[in-house]
């Protein structure tokens, strides 16, 4: 019975367009309002959780309906890239006001013709030092790189993902600080073994003759991967979430160290946030790491999937200099 609730509960929270639907376009750059939200709802002066200090927070909404669904965000001082599950790219800029202004739209190519989901899965989002940008799309189990005016420039299906599962396929990408480049299955794993598979590539995983290194993540008990950013010293931040009929969506933040990391080893992170009550929860599923002066900067976006009965979250934190 509980199995059954939990299965109503997702199949009421699916965006329309989950089927055959075409997807919703952006007819112009929507007008983006953002009011403001506290982590903790019924404690406004509260800050931390766990080891994230709150620097504030929007919720964002336009009126037109191809906004929302973002599975992946960039962040460059104050200019922002927010990447929808359906091939939308919104681009904007904000400040210390949290004001959306400049908004931009495009709809990335993709290895579908149509404008169904299916053919603009787009999950995973990864900027490399030169400002070319990877994008995973998770039906296909292919990755793509376009350059910095958004062109597709090459793209790859690589044989280690040809089997991840259709909707649990490259939910997570980290560029690296070493050239590397890490890519999570959302749920994709093999019977008898522990954790989903991941891969990590020498460099970009589009590039001929590019071999990834496979491994194992271990996410925690009835969760999954919705994202990861690569932290300066070489390890990995990893948002996961878990949905249930009592609190929805939540998610919890883990770090994990990939530095000597072996080929088939398996990865358990350590949880050092948890969006559950009492604290704001949601389809957590974008993260982005900045420096503001000598401050390490987390910034995190919820998926509404178009949904009603979702929001929009953009939070801010503040990451301590040791974890």
């Amino acid at each position: 019975m509980r199995i059954l609730l939990v299965c109503l509960a997702v199949l009421l929270l699916l965006p329309s367009w989950s089927g055959s639907e075409r997807l919703p376009l952006y007819r112009a750059a929507p007008q983006v309002d953002a009011a403001p939200v506290d982590l903790y709802p019924a404690d406004p002066r509260r800050m931390r959780n766990g080891a994230l200090t709150y620097l504030g927070g929007v919720s964002l909404t336009a009126s037109d309906p191809a906004f929302g669904g973002f599975s992946a965000i960039h962040v460059a001082g104050d200019r922002f890239m927010l990447l929808s599950d359906g091939g939308g790219l919104l681009r904007f800029r904000m400040g210390r006001d949290w004001r959306v202004r400049d908004t931009r739209v495009t709809e990335l190519a993709g290895p579908g013709t149509g404008w169904e989901k299916r053919d603009r899965d787009t999950e995973s989002l990864a900027v490399l030092p030169g400002g070319d940008m990877l994008v995973g799309y998770e039906r296909d189990n292919q990755i793509w790189r376009f350059d910095r005016d958004l062109r597709p420039v090459r793209h790859a299906a690589p044989r280690a993902m040809r089997r991840w599962s259709e909707n649990g396929g490259p939910e997570a990408m980290a560029a690296m600080p070493d050239g590397s480049v890490v890519v999570l299955s959302e749920a994709h794993g093999r019977k008898g073994r522990q954790g989903y598979s991941a891969l990590r590539f020498s460099g970009d995983p589009t590039a001929p003759g590019i071999r990834p290194m496979p491994f194992r993540y271990q996410a925690p008990a009835d969760y999954r991967v919705t994202d990861a950013v690569a932290l300066p010293d070489g390890r990995l931040l990893v948002l996961t979430r878990s949905i249930s009929l009592r609190d929805y969506f939540t998610a919890r933040l883990q770090i994990a160290d990939m530095r000597g990391l072996r080929p088939g080893q398996l990865v358990t992170g350590r949880t050092i946030a948890r969006f559950e009550p009492p604290a704001l929860h949601d389809n957590f599923e974008g993260l982005a790491l900045v420096r503001e002066g000598d401050r390490l900067i987390l910034w995190v976006v919820s998926d509404d999937n178009q949904s009603i009965t979702q929001r929009t979250l953009l939070l801010k934190f503040a990451l301590p200099l040791r974890l």
